[in-house]
């Protein structure tokens, strides 16, 4: 029997379209593993240290630059978020699948990675919402941030939707049901993929 490498399912899109929603469902279904980031922004109520991100101080962050242990890095919105390697190739090489929630310029920085086991597993999507309207409505519906934060994220967001056409697949964001469902059939089609598969 062939066993196969693991995917490596690299998922970006505005805030507010539903990416880590379908991220952290795939995971807690057992589907995949969520590459947790590191970021050195700030926690929000209610999330935890190793779940929702590695909160790192901003010299701590530097630290593991310099020590190469990023597969990417980039700063977002004033603060800097990364993937750690090691989140990511220990479970393509034991044939399990990986989902990174990731922005714009992580993704391009990962698609340029020249490491094999990378460029083998990757595989990108784009989650758009259907609108400008639905996607305002959605960042004012979280109730958490200030009208200058919703300003600057709708901008940032309108940004990063010009970048859909660099990704392989895309879903515009519908229900939640829709959109997992289009999300699990992607994963299965790629675990089909015979350049995925490994002859004993």
């Amino acid at each position: 029997m062939a066993s196969r490498t693991g995917i490596l399912l690299l998922v970006s899109g505005p805030s507010g379209s539903g990416k880590t929603t379908l991220c952290r469902r795939v995971a807690d279904e057992g589907e995949a593993v969520y590459s947790t980031s590191c970021t050195t922004r700030p926690a929000r109520d209610g999330e935890k240290n190793g779940h929702d991100y590695h909160f790192l101080t901003r010299e701590e962050f530097t630290q593991r630059v310099e020590a190469g242990e990023f597969l990417e890095h980039a700063e977002v919105h004033g603060n800097y978020y990364g993937t750690l390697k090691s989140e990511v190739l220990e479970h393509l090489a034991a044939g399990v699948d990986v989902v990174m929630d990731i922005d714009v310029q992580g993704a391009e920085l990962v698609r340029t990675c020249d490491d094999p086991a990378i460029q083998n597993a990757l595989v990108d999507l784009f989650v758009m919402p259907p609108s400008e309207d639905e996607l305002l409505q959605r960042l004012t519906g979280r109730g958490t941030d200030s009208d200058e934060v919703i300003e600057l994220r709708m901008k940032n967001a309108l940004e990063e939707i010009s970048y859909w056409p660099k990704y392989s697949y895309r879903i515009i964001s519908l229900t939640r049901e829709e959109d997992y469902s289009k999300f699990k059939s992607l994963l299965t089609a790629e675990r089909m993929r015979i350049s995925r598969l490994q002859t004993p």
